[in-house]
């Protein structure tokens, strides 16, 4: 069995466990577990942590989707806390101006209302146990008393030089150990404890974002609630129960690429395990499958069990070759996210993705208090009619894509996620297969070679689809050779490439040990047990 990319294990713990990208954060919401607090609030406090020490990826200017699994084995709940587009939205000024696809950079229509802090005051609202302003404080200590700078933010940050409101960054050299302090961020933590998401949305960061919007986000816009309780979408997987948020998210690929492997025949017998060409090629089929008409399908009154039907994905299964790669029967830059999950040792568990879009998302920033603007926006159509069409009050169709499994029985078995734009649940694909089919251990699981389909980013299924299977280099010979053989055109790409995720998975035993790992790919990513 091919070893993982790098030599790490599997941690356990009994109490509490949290994988994120950030140790910092990791380490926040295991704090925030031994003074007695929940999985709730150990999440919220870790994606608070995640927002102060790793912007360039997340933050307050952010989106944010969760689901809980309950210690009494019933359906998880599910949060959508992804943001709405502003009075102002016109597709047809974009369409007039010469725009064929939403502006993704320094164009404040890129941004819809950030759903991220009512995502959190939300979620604590329903789940939580400690007070707020406990949960919010270890990150409010980290962007008030400073936090060194990791290898990722310190490469990311010559890209905002000249951003108005990146002060934080750009006052002084910054290195990988230098020290970054945001005040900003800090008194807007402080406020948000006291007063919840009014200080935020009608404080220092609304009206901030009114004035640059120039007319494009009203009052009304923002005091409407970016955040709603939805029913999750589930779907039975290898004996199991697997779920994910449901549209405006890409996540029923996940599932639907899941269930037309099992249809196909992936767990069945012995001749598709992890090392060899034909689980490869296979998982890679049902992922094309899965996926080739997303664009016209996936928008904010999308039907998550419709598109998850047998109906609908026999005939996709059905169409699989084991010999030959199917061809394209498509409709006529990398992601920045982050994604973490935490557990305690009461049953309950979270699965939380929260994201800019692109690094450091739409380059622009609300100055009076150094947060940065999502570019979400880049999901709507500007096709005229198209149910993803740009208009006021719509959310965008979205690639985050967080995943939790239950048993036969609802106990939990997992939750596990990953950031990377397009390539999310290609990742989350081949965990569930790895998890549930080969019966791997969270540390194979994370840290074997994966492959994606095309280049990554948000444009994988434009034109004709992915005509191309990047794999990372040390997967199995087996791999390269078999899908080529297949007609796939293959391309090996160097390990620790952010376009194969930054994933994260924590399981739990029958007998209530947590088992659990984060990526190496995210090279500050850490598990934080109790």
């Amino acid at each position: 069995m091919p070893a993982p990319l790098v030599p790490f294990h599997t941690l356990r713990a009994r109490k509490g466990m949290v994988c994120s990208v950030d140790h910092l954060a990791s380490g926040a919401g295991i704090g925030v577990l031994r003074a007695g607090g929940n999985a709730v609030d150990a999440a919220i406090a870790t994606s608070a942590a995640l927002a102060v020490t790793t912007q360039h990826m997340c933050g307050m200017g952010g989106d944010l989707f969760a689901l809980v699994h309950h210690a009494d084995g019933q359906d998880p709940t599910c949060l959508n806390a992804s943001g709405r587009a502003g009075s102002g939205a016109d597709a047809g000024q974009l369409r007039d101006e010469g725009h064929a696809r939403m502006p993704t950079d320094e164009d404040i229509r890129a941004v819809t209302v950030p759903g991220c802090v009512d995502g959190w005051v939300t979620l604590h609202e329903r789940h939580g146990r400690l007070p707020l302003a406990d949960v919010l404080e270890p990150a409010r200590v980290l962007a008030e008393e400073g936090f060194p700078a990791s290898p990722l933010l310190s490469f990311m940050v010559p890209l905002i030089e000249r951003v108005d409101g990146a002060d934080d960054y750009t006052r002084q050299p910054v290195h990988e150990g230098t020290v970054i302090r945001r005040p900003g961020a800090a008194r807007t933590l402080a406020a948000i404890a006291a007063d919840g998401r009014d200080a935020f949305y009608e404080g220092e960061f609304g009206e901030g974002l009114r004035r640059i919007g120039g007319g494009l986000f009203t009052a009304d816009d923002l005091a409407r609630a970016q955040a709603d309780w939805v029913a999750p979408l589930g779907v039975d997987l290898w004996g199991h129960r697997a779920w994910t948020v449901p549209p405006n998210s890409q996540g029923y690929l996940s599932l639907a690429a899941a269930r037309i492997a099992e249809l196909i025949g992936l767990g069945h017998d012995l001749e598709h395990r992890p090392g060899s060409p034909e689980w490869a090629h296979l998982l890679v089929e049902a992922a094309r499958l899965a996926g080739h008409d997303r664009l016209d399908v996936l928008h904010d009154e999308a039907d998550g069990d419709v598109l998850l039907a047998d109906e609908r994905l026999g005939p996709r299964a059905g169409r699989f070759d084991p010999d030959h790669r199917t061809a394209p029967r498509a409709p006529g830059g990398d992601g920045d996210t982050i994604y973490l999950c935490a557990a305690d040792g009461e049953g309950q568990a979270v699965s939380l993705i929260q994201s800019n879009a692109r690094g450091w998302g739409v380059h622009l920033a609300v100055p009076e208090v150094g947060i940065f603007l999502h570019n979400r926006g880049q999901g709507f159509s500007l096709e005229p009619g198209h149910p993803a069409e740009y208009r006021p009050g719509r959310r965008p169709p979205h690639t985050l894509a967080p995943a939790l499994i239950q048993r036969a029985d609802g106990s939990l078995r997992a939750v596990l996620g990953t950031m990377g734009g397009d390539t999310q649940p290609q990742v989350v694909l081949q965990l569930l297969a790895r998890l549930l089919v080969a019966d791997q251990d969270p540390a194979r699981c994370i840290g074997a070679a994966r492959w994606r389909l095309g280049d990554g980013g948000f444009d994988t299924w434009d034109g004709e689809g992915p005509g191309l299977v990047g794999v990372e280099r040390g997967a199995p010979e087996a791999w390269v050779d078999g899908l080529r053989r297949r007609g796939h055109e293959v391309s090996v790409q160097d390990p620790w490439n952010s376009g194969y995720g930054h994933a994260h998975l924590i399981e739990r035993a029958e007998d209530g040990t947590l088992a659990g790992a984060a990526d190496p790919r995210a090279l500050t990513g850490a598990t934080a047990t109790w």
